[in-house]
This record gives structure tokens, C-alpha cells and sequence, in this order.
């Protein structure tokens, strides 16, 4: 079976190129032969859980770096079920440290490359979690979340979500616009060397009155997104831990985010892989005050749902008949050996699909989302929302810890427009 050209750009791209997604419980923690079970019962039979990577004529097992020469192209093989035994094990450390251990371990080798495991955890919900740990190449972050969501006690029904992908008429004069934006030069975080970058992670929990107040921002328009505010809260940490853009590296390159979007529709909404893309938006570090970078990055992602049509009507269909000529096509759109930076950050905000959920008659409290670790220089997060739990992952690329000091400084973002919103006016 053929990787997609989004799978073969994940795949190539450099980087770990590990997500996740846990969901968190109240409640004693159930035997692991539990887990299996359900798991073995919900999971089997989907053809993509059982997927690894195979080069003909290599076979399977072969190491990242030669999975794409000259002998042949890299393939999805399914050479049996996978093992509930090998795949689903009990962690042996907290959700917060199973995060750090495995953002930069990809999960080479034989076997499907996805690992479920049952925390201990108190620190998020005084119960469990059940974390999905997967190769981005192989699943996206809203199929971590139809799997997670199968799971559960009441699986879902066979209904789309509410909104479709927008997949509006375009023109070879918009998928030109689109080109050129993603190809305008772009800077990386300001850090002393490439070589002198350091991974860590960051998960912190935002109050629900916190964030309410704030969606209410700006007091004058329509209210804000959770993809909006967290957009407009990145720009304000960036400013706040590195100070204005004019004074980085690259003083006439932009700072820009990847934003992201599923395109999937009502009739294949639960389709598993990667049926998503990524909308590269500037961020508005060089806006002064927060209530100003909050309407800028209102404006910038307004711009999102047409480009992202554009890219599912025109560019991934030429992209897919053009890298039938050969590897080379993937190499390129990956975006491997760029000097410049195709975004200094990745934005992901996302909602737990359906209710209320539970697992064995545990209620589920939390989810908790664990964004890719990418180039030196870069900075992934994360928001989710499961009911009134709002939770953010930060994974930086950069200076020791920058994580914690870019989620601390996101928080603050939130909490200075919640603030705004309930100081009554003058």
C-alpha cells in the first residue's frame, strides 16, 4: 500500500516525527489484560493499526535513513495482526515523564509503530491515563483521537462532524498565492547554534473560567476560537522570552506557525492516517499589546479555511501525480536542507469528539496531547479541551526547559485577556 504524499512528507522530513494523546481518568487503575482486551476487540480489525514500513525489496525493519533509496520506494505492509501483548504495556513513570522520554524516540523496527500505555498518574487527574504514543507518519493527531475515542465504554456512531472541510472552487491563480506563501523565507527561534539545542516538554493545566473569560476577546468583535487565542498567546511568549523580531537573527524574515487542518469530510471522518495539512500563518510577535496580537492573528487565520481548500483541491493532487517521477518530489516538499525556517512553531488547538466519556466505568477528567518535536530552533504546542479540562503541551527544540517558560508565558497571555474581559469599563 502506498504512502500518501503527506506520509512520505512526515516521513522525511528530519525530525522524530513522535505525537501522542492521552486521555485521563478518575478511578483505580484497570489490569493491562483489560486494556488488551478492549483494545484487541476495537483495534484489530483496522487496517492501519496493523501497518509497517516496508522498501521493496528490503522488507521490513529497515532503518530510517535507508528507507528511501535508489532499489525502491517505501511501502505500508501489513504483514499480520499486531501483538496486544508487545503493544499495550503499563508505563513506568507518570504521564509528564512519559512525554519527555518519548518525544525524541521514534519507534523504529518491526512491529506497527504505536505503543498504548497504561499510567499511574495523580498529577493530572488522581487516577490513569491511557496514552497513544504513534509515528505522526502513520497516524494524525485527529485519528489519535477517533482511536482514544473508540475506546470508551459507549464507542461513537457512525455520523460526521459538524463542519466538513471546506473544499471551495479554487484556481491556478490562488494555488500560485499559496505557493508563494509557503515558500517566502521565514526564521527559526533565535538560538546560539543548531548544534546547541535542547528537547524538552512542558504540560500545563489552564482553568476553564480563565479561558472562557478570554474567548470573549476582543471586546469589540465576535469573540475568539481556542485556535485563535492560542495563535495570538504563542506570539505574545515568543515576544515575551526572546523580545521583538526586529531584534533576532533575521531581522527582514517573518516568524510564521504551521497551523494544522484536518481535511477530512463528513463521509470519511473517521478515517485514520494523515488527511490533514498544514497552514503556514505569521505570527504577530511585532504587535505591541495582547488585545492587538489577539485581532492580528484573528486576521491571519480568517485566511485559513481557503487555503487550506486550496491545498486539498489543487496542490496535493499535483503533488501526488508529480512524485510518481521519483523520491526526489517527497525530499523536496519535506522541506529538508531549507536554510530558511517553513515555521518557527506548530499550533494545534483540539476538542475530545462526543460527551462524556468513560473507560471500564471510569469517567474520563482530561486529555492531554503531546505535539511533535521538530527542528532545532522550533517549538510545538498543543490545546485540548476535553469537557471543562483544558490542558497545554508544550515541546520546544531550543534552550534548556525553554518548554515550561513558553507554556508559563502562554498562561499569562490567557490570564491577561481573562483579566481584561472582567474589569468592568471606566
Amino acid at each position: 500500500m502506498r504512502l500518501s504524499c503527506a506520509d512520505e512528507m512526515l516521513l522525511f522530513n528530519g525530525c522524530p516525527g513522535v505525537i501522542g494523546l492521552a486521555v485521563v481518568f478518575s478511578g483505580e487503575q484497570p489490569d493491562v489484560d483489560q486494556v488488551r482486551a478492549r483494545v484487541a476487540e476495537r483495534w484489530t480489525g483496522l487496517e492501519r493499526m496493523n501497518c509497517v514500513l516496508d522498501r521493496a525489496p528490503g522488507g521490513a525493519g529497515t532503518r530510517r535513513r535507508r528507507l528511501f533509496g535508489r532499489r525502491g520506494r517505501v511501502r505500508w505492509a501489513v504483514p499480520g495482526p499486531f501483538d496486544p501483548a508487545l503493544h499495550v504495556t503499563v508505563a513506568e513513570s507518570e504521564l509528564d515523564d512519559l512525554w519527555a522520554q518519548s518525544v525524541d524516540r521514534p519507534l523504529d523496527g518491526e512491529a506497527p509503530p504505536w505503543r498504548l500505555f497504561v499510567v499511574p498518574d495523580a498529577a493530572h487527574g488522581d487516577g490513569f491515563a491511557l496514552a497513544l504514543v504513534a509515528q505522526h507518519e502513520l497516524l494524525d493527531g485527529r485519528s489519535l483521537a477517533t482511536l482514544m475515542r473508540a475506546l470508551m465504554d459507549s464507542p461513537p456512531t457512525a455520523k460526521g462532524p459538524a463542519r466538513s472541510a471546506p473544499l471551495t472552487r479554487t484556481t491556478l491563480r490562488a494555488a500560485g498565492r499559496e505557493l508563494r506563501a509557503m515558500a517566502a523565507a521565514g526564521q527559526a527561534l533565535p538560538v546560539k547554534s543548531p548544534r546547541e539545542t535542547y528537547s524538552s516538554v512542558a504540560v500545563c493545566e489552564l482553568p476553564v473560567q480563565t479561558v472562557r473569560s478570554a474567548r470573549q476577546q476582543p471586546p469589540d468583535g465576535r469573540g475568539a476560537t481556542l485556535n485563535e487565542l492560542l495563535v495570538g498567546a504563542v506570539a505574545g511568549a515568543l515576544r515575551a522570552e526572546y523580545g521583538p523580531v526586529p531584534g533576532w537573527r533575521q531581522r527582514d524574515q517573518r516568524v510564521y506557525t504551521a497551523v494544522p487542518c484536518d481535511l477530512r469530510t463528513r463521509t470519511n471522518a473517521r478515517e485514520l492516517g494523515n488527511t490533514l495539512t498544514a497552514i503556514r500563518v505569521p505570527l504577530p510577535i511585532e504587535v505591541g499589546g495582547p488585545l492587538a496580537r489577539l485581532r492580528a492573528g484573528q486576521a491571519a487565520l480568517a485566511t485559513v479555511p481557503e487555503r487550506a481548500a486550496v491545498h486539498a483541491g489543487v496542490l496535493f493532487p499535483a503533488a501526488e501525480a508529480v512524485r510518481r517521477t521519483g523520491p526526489w518530489v517527497s525530499r523536496l516538499l519535506s522541506g529538508r536542507g531549507r536554510r530558511t525556517c517553513f515555521a518557527a512553531t506548530t499550533t494545534t488547538a483540539m476538542k475530545w469528539p462526543g460527551g462524556a466519556s468513560t473507560f471500564e466505568g471510569r469517567r474520563l477528567v482530561r486529555t492531554v496531547g503531546l505535539p511533535p518535536l521538530r527542528h532545532p530552533g522550533t517549538a510545538s504546542f498543543a490545546l485540548v479541551q476535553a469537557g471543562d479540562a483544558i490542558t497545554l503541551t508544550a515541546v520546544s527544540n531550543a534552550r534548556p526547559d525553554d518548554a515550561r517558560r513558553l507554556a508559563d508565558a502562554v498562561i499569562t497571555e490567557f490570564e491577561t485577556w481573562a483579566r481584561t474581559a472582567e474589569t468592568p469599563p471606566v
